[in-house]
């Protein structure tokens, strides 16, 4: 598995991201997603990499820039044909690196609340984040999370 820089204009990058929007719509309150679209993701203060194995699309991740000492992960989403192979994990760990290596003292994310979330606050509190304060320009519902990992 390789992570790369990506600049979104692949096929199969902007069908797994199209994917991901969809999900999030069906799987969340109206007016409570807030997952980037495709320029969103080539905004200035965001930095996207996507996991390829030969030319498979893995999976995706994104790093946006909140201030010199943090920074929020966006837009994370397995391939659903290869979930469960450690695909989130690595990218994960790829965007914690990356963090630590700009001099982030704090990583965060904002996710929803349901059983389609289960995986991902799974994956995110094996990594030590932990639920805390909304961040950013967000407010807190019922509905959405927010979770924060000190470097």
């Amino acid at each position: 598995m390789k992570i790369l820089l990506d600049d979104l204009t692949h096929s199969g990058v902007q069908a797994l991201l199209q994917d991901h929007l969809t999900s999030m719509h069906e799987n969340s309150p109206a007016g409570s997603v807030y997952a980037l679209d495709l320029s969103g993701l080539k905004a200035a203060d965001v930095s996207f990499w996507v996991a390829w194995e030969n030319d498979d699309v893995l999976g995706c991740g994104a790093l946006k820039a909140l201030s010199p000492t943090s920074g929020e992960i966006k837009s994370m989403r397995t391939h659903k044909g290869h979930l469960r192979k450690g695909v989130a994990a690595n990218i994960l760990e790829h965007i914690i690196e990356v963090a630590r290596s700009r001099g982030y003292s704090l990583l965060s994310l904002e996710t929803g609340s349901g059983p389609a979330f289960d995986p991902a606050l799974s994956l995110y509190r094996r990594y030590r984040f932990e639920n805390g304060e909304a961040f950013s320009d967000y407010e807190a519902s019922k509905f959405n999370q927010f979770l924060h990992l000190k470097l």
